[in-house]
């Protein structure tokens, strides 16, 4: 429960701002900056491209890590099984706890 107290001494005169110089300023979309550095060319090839085809390269001679990132790019990740059993297969209890 709050404490009125803490409050006292801390409230706003009218017509004064609690924050003068107001929310500072957001950084440009994050989408538009991904799309600024990554279309970037050079020698005809853009930052993207140069991306994958490292990573091409990479997955070719054995990383995995290379190969990984690609093809969950290219055919999405793996479905995972999901456990909804305890431990011994026996259903599992939930419990609703209510703090007062």
């Amino acid at each position: 429960m709050p404490n009125p107290d803490n409050l006292k001494g801390h409230e706003f005169k009218k017509g004064q701002s609690g924050n003068p110089k107001g929310r500072p300023p957001k950084l440009p979309h994050l989408d538009k900056l991904l799309d600024d550095v990554l279309g970037e060319e050079k020698d005809g090839i853009t930052a993207a491209q140069a991306i994958l085809m490292s990573l091409r390269k990479e997955a070719a001679k054995g990383n995995v890590r290379a190969a990984e990132i690609l093809l969950d790019r290219a055919y999405g990740k793996a479905k995972q099984a999901i456990e909804h059993s305890g431990k011994d297969g026996s259903d599992l209890m939930f419990k609703v706890v209510v703090d007062e």
